[in-house]
């Protein structure tokens, strides 16, 4: 075999050993959300406390004994953390919608993180060598770890054991019973609450069996949770959500893609030089989102299953009356006011609370009235801040870098949205999210226009906006007018009928209406608006980086929408508000501030599943509360 061969030979090797890692992570979030319909964004956090905690056995016990049993220890120890998650939060939260399980889960990913800080400190921890396995092997010429090539028969292994658990066990047809239809598992008797905990027992256990397995390959690190989740969640979407064969193929799909653009490195082609290893930030996500425009199910995936008596309408939204117009007008004479009276730095923490408003306003649009769901919405706000960010730079004024910014972001939309609509629920969601990260990758790579991971600064609006006081009312006045117009369009005729798609899309059909076409617009208006919060940021800021268009940037927008409430008027600008207020606040006060955000997110989420203006729409209205 000629040596680019044998080198392709070897990282496709490389490959399926990663492959085999990413599947025993991905395999127990597949389990766990087909029976359990849960998102559980903390299944990163589980793998990176298996790391952690086969680490400290395994360099407190020493030898083969104790790197091999840190491992069984891993994953019983994360096995008995998820238990004790799934019957403290979970419980309370499965018939909730999936973007508040999605919250609930973050905030435990804050918890635990922070947690873990407190125990092994910030600083990575290199474990030792799987005893036995330290060496190499000969492969075609060329030498390949040992240990890798355990990695690749563990995972077959993982494979064919959940295989045979599932077609030959009682347990497994339950599994598989409650996947296809829950109600009809309850209604023969099946104790769906113990089997809900048992499968989210396994999925733990092999979440922190699979990171525990990665300590000879990678330092425990504070960020393992995050940089995993979002290639477990690809994995997941891609092979079809509930699907192990699909998680399986899904894995050695994104595993081999990485490695291949690692291996092909700079290559020419057609007289090109391309830079493949460029694409390894984001591979996965151009995969997936090729993937779901394909199969809108996954490779493996059918389409989830309905619950029954789950489509029920949103509460009815109605046009604010005298009394709330009487509340507005002393909130904006209050906030007109401001700067008479209030510091540099409140009014700095003011700006931000008006433009994560308008953020959250212009997201919830999307999953209120609009009934979708987008994990991706950084993807609007950070091109309207690029672009405000690279006209300005160009000798732009600040009218036309406005206009551009929110153009760029429109058109953003336009062209996203025309895919993502043509989805639901979760597998919607998650291509906004490759859309957002596909943009990300380029704004953290294209250094000659973005600036690359540094951004772009010196992004100052004109000299008559110097003053702190100034701008503040310029973001006023502009995030203002933005958000009523927000208000506005939930009750013109596009509102009504983006609502009723949403509530009734067959009956809506029948009248003439085109849900998808209704929800395209919407989807653009929304981009838009999002567009105009990052243009008032990057002028705010006096610069912009990749991560305006991040995923913890969108994960925030979702936060501060379900915070204050999805069907709800002034949900979005509630939850904005004590969200930016709460983060600054906490982070003053402690080093473990994101712990402390996470608690107060999840105590709200769990007491208040409607948002706190939901509960008091509630209590207005005379209905109990959720």
């Amino acid at each position: 075999m000629t040596a680019p061969l044998a080198a392709f030979a070897i990282q496709t090797l490389n490959g399926l050993a990663s492959a085999s890692s990413l599947f025993l992570v991905a395999v127990g979030l597949s389990l766990i959300f087909g029976v359990t319909r849960v998102v559980n964004f903390a299944h990163g956090s589980f793998y990176m406390l298996g790391v952690y905690i086969a680490y400290t056995v395994a360099t407190v016990v020493g030898g083969a004994l104790g790197f091999w049993g840190a491992l069984l220890v891993a994953g019983v120890s994360v096995a008995a953390i998820g238990l004790v998650v799934e019957v403290l939060v979970l419980r309370r939260i499965y018939q909730a919608p999936e973007l508040l399980q999605l919250i609930a889960t973050f905030a435990l990913v804050l918890i635990i993180k922070d947690a873990t800080l407190a125990v092994w400190g910030a600083e990575d921890l290199l474990g030792p060598r799987a005893p036995g396995l330290s060496g190499a092997v000969d492969l075609l010429g060329r030498s390949f770890p040992a240990y890798d090539v355990f990695l690749i028969g563990a995972g077959l292994f993982v494979l064919l054991a959940l295989s045979l658990l599932l077609r030959r066990t009682r347990f497994g047809l339950l599994l598989r019973a409650a996947t296809e239809d829950r109600e009809m598992t309850d209604a023969l008797g099946v104790n769906q609450r113990l089997l809900f905990t048992t499968v989210f027992v396994l999925g733990s256990f092999l979440a922190g069996l699979g990171g525990a397995l990665q300590l000879p390959r990678e330092p425990a690190a504070l960020g393992m949770d995050l940089a995993v989740i979002a290639d477990v969640f690809v994995v997941v979407v891609v092979g079809g959500l509930g699907s192990l064969p699909g998680a399986f193929v899904a894995a050695i799909v994104i595993s081999l893609a990485k490695a291949w653009c690692i291996g092909l490195g700079e290559t020419s082609l057609f007289g090109m030089d391309l830079v493949f290893s460029k694409l390894t930030l984001v591979v996965e996500f151009i995969v997936m989102a090729v993937v779901l425009v394909w199969k809108p199910y996954g490779l493996l995936g059918t389409p989830l299953p309905q619950v029954r008596g789950d489509a029920a309408q949103a509460p009815l939204l109605r046009a604010p009356g005298l009394r709330t117009f009487v509340v507005i007008g002393l909130l904006l004479l209050t906030l007109v006011a401001l700067p008479l009276f209030a510091s540099e730095y409140t009014l700095v923490l003011a700006i931000d609370m008006l433009v994560f408003a308008l953020f959250a306003a212009s997201l919830g649009l999307i999953v209120g009235p609009g009934g979708m769901g987008s994990f991706g919405h950084a993807a609007y706000f950070g091109a309207g801040a690029y672009g405000a960010a690279l006209l300005t730079q160009s000798g732009g004024g600040l009218a036309s870098a406005m206009l551009g910014g929110v153009t760029l972001a429109s058109i953003t939309a336009l062209i996203f949205g025309w895919f993502c609509v043509r989805l639901s629920g979760t597998y919607m969601a998650m291509l906004t999210l490759a859309f957002a990260q596909i943009v990300w990758s380029v704004a953290f790579q294209w250094d000659a226009v973005t600036g690359g991971s540094n951004g772009l600064i010196g992004i100052w609006p004109p000299e008559w906006l110097g003053e702190r006081a100034t701008l503040y009312w310029f973001v006023l006045a502009v995030s203002g007018t933005a958000i009523a117009f927000c208000l506005w369009l939930t009750f013109t005729p596009l509102g009504y009928a983006v609502r009723a798609s949403r509530d009734a899309p067959l009956k809506a059909r029948v009248i003439g209406l085109s849900p998808q076409r209704l929800q395209w617009a919407w989807f653009c208006l929304a981009g838009a608006l999002a567009g105009t919060a990052g243009v008032l940021h990057a002028f705010s800021k006096g610069s912009v980086a990749p991560d305006a268009l991040s995923i913890p940037r969108s994960v925030d927008g979702l936060v501060m929408v379900l915070l204050g409430g999805i069907d709800t008027l002034f949900g979005p600008l509630v939850g904005a508000a004590l969200f930016t207020w709460l983060a600054d606040s906490l982070a003053r006060i402690t080093e473990y501030w994101r712990a402390a955000l996470g608690a107060t997110v999840l105590l709200t989420v769990l007491a208040f599943p409607r948002g706190i203006a939901g509960i008091v729409t509630s209590w207005r209205s005379g209905r109990p509360g959720p």
